[in-house]
């Protein structure tokens, strides 16, 4: 097998596995006849480990996806393929832009690390392939955006929390208790977490006010840009493909990460993503629940940071959350 890892650091997050653990899990997965002829490490996610392996005697590549060793996961991140497959039955609405899974193994056997096989999803990276029309096009690349956020947010949950459960009765509860998850990660990172318990303080004192929100909907997580796939030789930007729906869970629509970045920079082409997903609410209510939100999004934000060593982005956040504490206060 031709086998083409990407190269990192010693210690960084992301570890490639072997060529000979790829071989191991085709001949698991496909019968040992279909050997690997190549398998190319994709660069374009910084969570799990992703290869395009082309196989003996089949016309189309599959996709492996490799997670994070156990012990190199947060609380806050714990599990989060599992937490992909259980969505799938959830997010039929997007299934003809999804790829479909072949397998997934849990079981630990061949690598110490949950794996799953996909079918191998055509097109390009957006964030490869956006920047090649002129920016006027991009509104109807974002238009598409709001209507797949708006299928997934139409999807009604039978908890609140990740898919995959821990679920919780109340969204407040939801709220609280990822707070937390978050704050313990900071703190095991030996970051500071005092500000992320102060917020959570407020869902506390605040409960009745978050538990307005009394239906859960599906939140996509991080459906954004980077995990969309884009037609390379459509006349104008168009959505052939999702991926690495991961983060997914039960609760208010305006807590998605989709929704931070689509009110991100008002006055732009994103401002096309309203077209078709519709308007928020802007009650008091609504106001003082999306800037708890943010804070948790910051949170998360720090995490991701320090973990790719962006000192001055890990204290970006502090200043934020500061400032977002001083509202709430």
């Amino acid at each position: 097998m031709e086998f083409r890892p990407i190269s990192r650091l010693a210690g960084a997050f992301q570890e490639t596995v072997t060529a000979d653990d790829l071989t191991a899990i085709c001949a698991r997965v496909f019968g040992l006849k279909s050997r690997p002829l190549t398998a190319t490490e994709l660069g374009t996610g910084q969570y799990n480990t992703t290869y395009r392996v082309q196989l003996d005697g089949h016309a189309d590549p599959v996709v492996v996806r490799v997670a994070p060793e156990p012990g190199k996961q947060f609380r806050s991140e714990w599990q989060l393929m599992r937490n992909e497959y259980a969505s799938l039955p959830w997010l039929a609405p997007l299934a003809p832009l999804m790829p479909s899974v072949i397998a997934a193994d849990w079981s630990h056997e061949l690598i110490g690390r949950d794996y799953l096989v996909q079918t191998f999803l055509p097109g390009v990276p957006a964030p490869d392939h956006l920047s090649n029309y002129p920016r006027p096009a991009w509104a109807g690349f974002f238009q598409q955006l709001g209507e797949i956020a708006r299928a997934v947010h139409g999807i009604r949950g039978p908890h609140f929390g990740p898919v995959n459960g821990p679920g919780a009765p109340t969204w407040s509860t939801a709220l609280v208790a990822g707070f937390d998850d978050i704050a313990a990660d900071v703190e095991a990172a030996g970051l500071d977490a005092a500000d992320l318990r102060k917020v959570s303080a407020v869902v506390v004192a605040r409960r009745s006010v978050f538990d307005e929100v009394e239906q859960a909907r599906m939140l996509a997580g991080d459906l954004w840009t980077v995990n969309v796939m884009l037609d390379r030789d459509a006349p104008v930007p168009t959505i052939t493909g999702v991926l690495d729906l991961d983060r997914t869970w039960w609760g208010d629509p305006a807590a998605d990460w989709t929704i931070r970045m689509a009110s991100a920079k008002p006055g732009t082409e994103r401002d096309a993503f309203w077209d078709s997903y519709g308007s928020l609410d802007r009650s008091i209510a609504a106001q003082l629940r999306a800037r708890v939100y943010e804070a948790r999004h910051l949170g998360a934000v720090r995490l991701e940071r320090h973990r790719l060593g962006n000192i001055e982005g890990v204290e970006s956040t502090y200043r934020d959350l500061e400032a977002l504490l001083a509202d709430l206060s």
